[in-house]
């Protein structure tokens, strides 16, 4: 009985692989549509638009792309696991979705065992940015105010959930202080009244904070990120200064419905990777402040490993710090 159980899977995995490997040789035949968790204007959307005509040429099909918005990447999310896993509809997501395993209660689905990772897009460092008025000058000093007796820390961000939000947390949590998150709506309110001086601190994106950085307009006091900002050169990463665990960075990746076929995740990696060796693509990401994935992540499992330490990592703040959805 174990023998013939035994061979029946076996002979159940070549039959997929075959008619998986079949289905790739034709893949695609039509539009490929490219689901964006976020209405368009924002980041994601900013992202899925710049690799739109690279992977369009390497697929030899239209990427029709899908803005679905609502529940912090959610409600995509909900729809892309639910989908054919065929191909067709695959998913552009960033830390949201890794945060979101945590932050939401009852989702529909798991963002590990619900989809296949197809690859890494890029990343985007971050700034600790602080008001032009806080006394401090560099990192030790803020340290030291921060640490004050009485001290009112305030931490803006753009809204609950958000990574902006989740960074703020991390941040005081791992400099041991305590502060208070003001939410906005939407990272432009959130540095509006950083520049005024209405909150002491915010996890500003790099390519927006480094020429206000420069013109004297904002402070900077360290990169959260794995790598320096090429705008601010001389700006230590938190773990430059011993905070390892800050040396987080705001990423996207593609993914689609678990179940899609294998040959097909592997060609849809190569379209991909094609599309971020496009030229005009790296000069996007390097004039915003982005960067691509060392090629030796640029694999289905390197993301997946990804997503994983994400998923643990955010989980970990989220019920650390009794965040909830709103």
């Amino acid at each position: 009985m174990f023998i013939a159980r035994a061979l029946s899977a076996t002979i159940l995995a070549a039959f997929l692989f075959i008619s998986g490997a079949a289905a790739a040789q034709t893949y695609p035949d039509h539009p490929v549509t490219l689901l964006v968790p976020f209405p368009p204007g924002g980041a994601t959307d900013a992202i899925a638009r710049i690799i739109q005509e690279p992977l369009q040429k390497s697929l030899g099909q239209p990427i029709v792309i899908e803005n679905i918005g609502g529940a912090g990447g959610m409600i995509a999310a909900d729809k892309a696991a639910r989908a054919t896993p065929d191909g067709y509809t695959i998913l552009i997501h960033q830390v949201a979705l890794a945060a979101g395993m945590s932050m939401y209660a009852n989702l529909n689905f798991d963002a590990e065992k619900s989809f296949v990772t197809i690859g890494l897009i890029n990343t985007a460092a971050s700034t600790l940015a602080g008001r032009p008025t806080l006394p401090a000058n560099n990192f030790a000093e803020l340290l030291k105010w921060m640490k004050e007796p009485g001290q009112n820390i305030k931490i803006g961000h753009p809204g609950v959930g958000s990574y902006g939000h989740l960074a703020g947390v991390l941040v005081a949590q791992e400099l041991g202080i305590k502060a208070t998150q003001v939410p906005y709506r939407g990272a432009g309110p959130a540095l509006v009244d950083l520049l005024s001086g209405e909150v002491d601190l915010e996890s500003q994106s790099a390519v927006v904070s480094g020429p206000l950085v420069k013109s004297g307009k904002l402070k900077a006091f360290a990169v959260i990120g794995r790598n320096r900002f090429a705008g601010l050169p001389d700006l230590p990463t938190m773990g430059e200064l011993g905070y390892k665990k800050l040396d987080i960075d705001f990423w996207h990746m593609l993914l689609a419905p678990a179940g899609t076929p294998r040959p097909i995740v592997d060609k849809l990696n190569v379209a991909l990777r094609a599309a971020l060796a496009d030229a005009r693509v790296q000069k996007t990401f390097a004039d915003g402040g982005m960067d691509e994935f060392p090629a030796a992540e640029e694999t289905p499992e390197a993301a997946a490993a990804l997503l994983s330490r994400e998923i643990k990592l955010w989980g970990d703040v989220i019920r650390a710090n009794h965040i909830a959805a709103q």
